[in-house]
C-alpha cells in the first residue's frame, strides 16, 4: 500500500449502515401525513406512493452493485463516471459531488439535528435561534473530528445509530398493526381506501415525488468503497441489503401510523399525527422519546455525509485532479487519513451553513431548496450511467440488460419531475453550472494520459 492510499478499514455491516443510515434522516417520522395529505387519505394509494418511490432507490442500487462488482478505485460513482464517459466526466461528477452534494447536505443536516434538540429542550424559536445556529455548529464540529481522529470509532457509529433510530420505526410498525388490526382501524381505513380508488388517483404522482426524496441517500456507500474490505463482493450486497432494508421499514412504519389513527385525522393533526400516534401506542412520554430518537437518526445521517464528504476531494486528488492535488492527497500518517481533503470538506460544509442560514432568513431576497435541488441534479446524472450500463454490459438477459436500468431510470425521472415544479430550480440551476464551470479551471488534461 502506498502512503497516499486509505485502510480497508470498513466490513459488511458499516457499508449497509451508509446506505441505510444515511437514507433514514427526519423525515420519515413525519412523512405519513403528507403522504396521505397528497393522495386524498386514501391509504392505498398512499402504499402505492411508497412503493414506486423506492424504484429509483431499489433498481438504482441493482444497477450500482452491478457496477461495484467490476470497478473499483476511488468513491464509486466518480469511478463509474469515468469508466462510462471518461476521465473528465468522472471529474466533474466527483466536483459536483463535492460542491454541490454532500457538502449543502451535510451542513442541513446538523442544522436538522440541532433543530430537534433545541425542540425537545423547549425552545420557542428552534427554526432560526440564535442556539439553534451555536448547536448545529457543535455538531458539525463534533462529527468531522471523529471521523479525522478515529474513523473506525464513526463506522462503529454509523452502525450504531443505525441500529438505534431502526428501533422505534420497527416498534410503531409492529405494535401499531397488530393494535389497528384488533380495534379495526385498520380494516376500516383500507375499506374506505378501496371505496375512494379512482377518485383520487390523479394525485398519486405528486405523492410519488414526496415519497421518492424520502429514499434519497443509499449512493452515500459508494464514497467508501476503496475502504471497505473485499468490496467487490461487500458494496453491492450493501447496497442490496440496505436499500431492501429502507422499502420494508419505511412502508411497514407508513402501515403502523396508518393502523392508530383514521387517515382523516392524520391529514388534519398533519406532523402532530406522529406524536399523537406514538403517544397513544407507548404513553405519554413518547413524544419525548421520539425526538431523542430523531436526534440520533439524524445525527446518524449526518455522520454518514460527513465521512463521505471528507473524502470527495482525495478522490480527484489522486487522480492529479482539483486543487492542489499533491497537498490534497495527502494522508496523514497517524490516523491514515486524508488531513487536507477533510478540511477542504469541513471548510464547504461551514461555506454551506452560512448560505442555509441566508436561505432561511431570505437574505438574498427568496428562499432556495439547498435541501432538495442537489438531489434532482444527481439523479439526471444517474440517467447517463444508466444509459451506459444497458449500451455495455451486453452479456447480460434482457430483463438485467434493459428491465432494470429502465426501472431506475424511470425512478429519476419521477424525482426529476419533482424538481422542476420547484420554483427555485432555475436559480438553483443557473450557480450549479457556474460552479462546475469552476472546476474545470482546476482540470488537468495531461493528467489523463
Amino acid at each position: 500500500m502506498s502512503s497516499n492510499e486509505l485502510d480497508k478499514r470498513y466490513g459488511l455491516m458499516t457499508a449497509i449502515a451508509m446506505v441505510v443510515g444515511v437514507v433514514i434522516g427526519s423525515g420519515v417520522f413525519f412523512k405519513a401525513d403528507d403522504v396521505l395529505r397528497l393522495t386524498g387519505g386514501n391509504l392505498v394509494i398512499a402504499l402505492l406512493a411508497w412503493a414506486l418511490g423506492a424504484i429509483s432507490m431499489i433498481f438504482g442500487a441493482l444497477v450500482f452493485a452491478e457496477f461495484a462488482q467490476r470497478i473499483e478505485k476511488s468513491n464509486g460513482i466518480v469511478d463509474y463516471a469515468e469508466a462510462a464517459y471518461g476521465k473528465k466526466f468522472g471529474y466533474l461528477v466527483g466536483w459536483f459531488k463535492g460542491v454541490l452534494y454532500y457538502a449543502p447536505l451535510s451542513a442541513i443536516l446538523a442544522w436538522v439535528a440541532s433543530l430537534y434538540t433545541m425542540i425537545l429542550l423547549g425552545s420557542d424559536n428552534p427554526t432560526n435561534s440564535t442556539a439553534t445556529w451555536v448547536v448545529a455548529a457543535v455538531y458539525m464540529a463534533a462529527t468531522y473530528l471523529i471521523n479525522f481522529y478515529a474513523p473506525v470509532l464513526a463506522g462503529k457509529l454509523q452502525v450504531g445509530s443505525t441500529l438505534i433510530k431502526l428501533v422505534p420505526l420497527i416498534l410503531v410498525a409492529v405494535v401499531g398493526t397488530i393494535s389497528g388490526l384488533l380495534n379495526g382501524v385498520t380494516t376500516t381505513n383500507f375499506v374506505q381506501a378501496m371505496d375512494g380508488i379512482g377518485s383520487t388517483g390523479g394525485t398519486l404522482a405528486t405523492a410519488v415525488v414526496a415519497t421518492a426524496f424520502a429514499y434519497e441517500g443509499w449512493i452515500a456507500a459508494v464514497t467508501i468503497n476503496s475502504e471497505i474490505r473485499d468490496s467487490k463482493k461487500n458494496l453491492p450486497r450493501a447496497l442490496i441489503i440496505g436499500t431492501l432494508i429502507v422499502f420494508v421499514v419505511y412502508v411497514s412504519y407508513f402501515l403502523g401510523i396508518a393502523s392508530v389513527l383514521p387517515t382523516g385525522e392524520i391529514v388534519e393533526q398533519g406532523d402532530n399525527a406522529v406524536n399523537i400516534a406514538t403517544t397513544g401506542l407507548f404513553g405519554g412520554t413518547a413524544s419525548t422519546i421520539l425526538t431523542v430518537f430523531v436526534i440520533i437518526s439524524c445525527l446518524g445521517t449526518l455522520n454518514g455525509l460527513v465521512l463521505a464528504t471528507m473524502r470527495i476531494p482525495y478522490s480527484l486528488a489522486i487522480r492529479n485532479q482539483g486543487p492542489a492535488p499533491k497537498w490534497m492527497s495527502r494522508v496523514e500518517s497517524h490516523h491514515h487519513m486524508p488531513v487536507n481533503s477533510a478540511r477542504a470538506a469541513a471548510l464547504l460544509s461551514v461555506i454551506y451553513s452560512v448560505l442555509w442560514y441566508c436561505s432561511i432568513n431570505e437574505t438574498f431576497g427568496r428562499y432556495i431548496a439547498l435541501d432538495e435541488m442537489p438531489i434532482v441534479l444527481i439523479y439526471g446524472l444517474y440517467l447517463f450511467l444508466y444509459v451506459w450500463y444497458m449500451r455495455t454490459f451486453t452479456e447480460f438477459g434482457w430483463i438485467k440488460r434493459f428491465v432494470i436500468p429502465i426501472c431506475a431510470a424511470l425512478g429519476s425521472l419521477i424525482i426529476l419531475y419533482g424538481g422542476i415544479t420547484n420554483p427555485s430550480l432555475g436559480l438553483y440551476l443557473g450557480v450549479s453550472v457556474v460552479v462546475i464551470l469552476l472546476g474545470l479551471l482546476f482540470y488537468r488534461p495531461e493528467a489523463d494520459e
